[in-house]
């Protein structure tokens, strides 16, 4: 009875390897679960194992040549990385809060200009309606205060609510923070065990070639990030140097890096200079801010499938599809698990097809 059983349940296993579609379905549908429901409880301890794998040889070179733990290795390169984060901040927290006063007093002369612009226009309404220009002023002015008053109540009162989130997210965050810490530094203690023990049985060969080509995928992920956001920061640090901006060359190199955002970018540095220019009166700075803000988009759009997908073998149209299915099924982290999930399934279809008895 057994034995009819597992012949019958090898008979349906080999149909399915041998079946396209119904493989494609089938694993399709289980990348999905894993990225929907169980990437959210193991990602700590994926994202150590990727950075173990990737990081495995350099650990390895220091323990050959330094005598290095690679438990003590592990450790100090993540306490590098952390360093190295913290003084980014640092210089971009500083250059911010030391631009403040310059925004202030842009503020300031912004304030007086548009007082001025409304006392002038009140005063045209009032000759040609027959109105007195100085009353019209005055309750448009309190009438501008009200609102302000009442949005910035609306806003702490908001801000007040969300507190409360706001800690679940951080502790969240910070909680994914220290068990990837420690996951990776255990890791590296055991990781060639690991990888000794699933190589002793076959069946977890097709597990090791996935995972060699998810991590082959996220560290060219990685490397094509840092060459767009490098292309990115210097269109961007040159054509507003250029163009006479102050402090253009920083502006451009922070949009460059704020570039990695997903769906603002560089938004988040050029639409704010527009806006500043179009109230100073330049237009064409603000013209150019613009056109160089579609100018960033295109070139993502153009360099991101090419370096992922001609790096890795998948077409470039394929990546892009994969973009914005993910965005459709998971959200914003779509632009991370879309691309992701595809090489899952790609990698996992590749093993089984091989695998698989003819």
């Amino acid at each position: 009875m057994t034995e009819k059983f597992n012949e019958k349940q090898d008979k349906f296993v080999s149909g399915i390897l041998n079946h396209k579609i119904a493989l494609l379905l089938l694993l399709t549908g289980a990348v999905y679960f894993f990225l929907k429901f169980l990437s959210p409880l193991v990602g700590p301890v994926l994202l150590a194992m990727v950075f173990v794998t990737i990081f495995g040889p350099f650990l390895k070179k220091l323990q050959d040549r330094f005598h290095i733990h690679r438990q003590i290795g592990a450790g100090l390169l993540l306490v590098a990385a952390v360093v190295i984060l913290v003084v980014l901040i640092s210089v971009l927290a500083s250059w911010i809060v030391g631009s403040i006063p310059d925004w202030t007093g842009w503020i300031e002369e912004m304030s007086g200009q548009m007082q001025k612009a409304l006392h002038d226009i009140c005063g045209r309404i009032g000759e040609l309606v027959g109105v007195n220009g100085a009353y019209l002023e005055t309750r448009i002015s309190d009438l501008i205060r009200e609102k302000s008053r009442t949005l910035g109540k609306n806003t702490a009162s908001g801000v007040l609510s969300q507190s409360l989130e706001y800690v679940k997210i951080a502790g969240a965050v910070g909680g994914f923070l220290v068990v990837f810490l420690i996951a990776a530094v255990l890791l590296a203690k055991d990781y060639d065990d690991i990888m000794n023990k699933l190589l002793d049985h076959e069946e977890c060969h097709v597990l090791l070639e996935v995972i060699c080509g998810v991590i082959r995928y996220i560290a060219t992920f990685i490397k094509a990030q840092a060459v767009i956001m490098t292309v990115i920061g210097t269109i961007c640090a040159v054509t507003l140097g250029i163009a006479g901006f102050p402090k253009g060359i920083l502006w451009g190199i922070l949009a460059g890096v704020l570039d990695a955002l997903p769906f603002i970018g560089t938004g988040v540095v050029l639409t704010p200079l527009a806006i500043l220019q179009i109230m100073q009166g330049n237009y064409g700075r603000a013209v150019i801010c613009a056109v160089l803000y579609v100018t960033c988009i295109f070139a993502r759009e153009l360099l991101e499938p090419r370096l992922i997908g001609k790096r890795m073998g998948i077409p470039p149209i394929a990546v892009l599809l994969s973009l914005y299915a993910g965005i459709q099924l998971f959200g914003v982290s779509g632009i991370i698990k879309g691309p992701l999930g595809f090489v899952i399934i790609a990698e996992t279809y590749r093993s089984m097809s091989r695998s698989s008895p003819k």
